[in-house]
């Protein structure tokens, strides 16, 4: 059974009441007897965890990255360290003729 919070208008009271999905939502305030009572809608924080959302959704831990990510970077840097020995060996057979 769900735990709902009740505000009266009129004396200002807030209060938790238990109550089943079925039952009618309270109306009168046990402290003044008014009728100014209402329900307080309050928001629900939703966590996504795990793979297949978007990076906003959820992000990894900082200094932590995924294997993918890993991989990207090596391949990157493989890259860049041939393309400078190609560099340098093209130098290289420049100056010699």
């Amino acid at each position: 059974m769900p735990i709902y919070t009740y505000h009266c208008d009129s004396c200002g009271i807030t209060f938790d009441q238990r109550q089943s999905f079925s039952d009618e939502p309270m109306k009168v305030c046990p402290e003044c007897l008014e009728e100014t009572l209402h329900k307080v809608y309050q928001p629900v924080g939703i966590v996504f965890k795990g793979k297949g959302f978007y990076a906003t959704d959820h992000r990894s831990a900082s200094g932590t990255s995924t294997i993918s990510e890993k991989k990207s970077s090596q391949s990157k840097s493989e890259t860049s360290a041939s393309t400078e020995t190609k560099s340098s060996t093209a130098k290289a057979d420049t100056k010699e003729k």
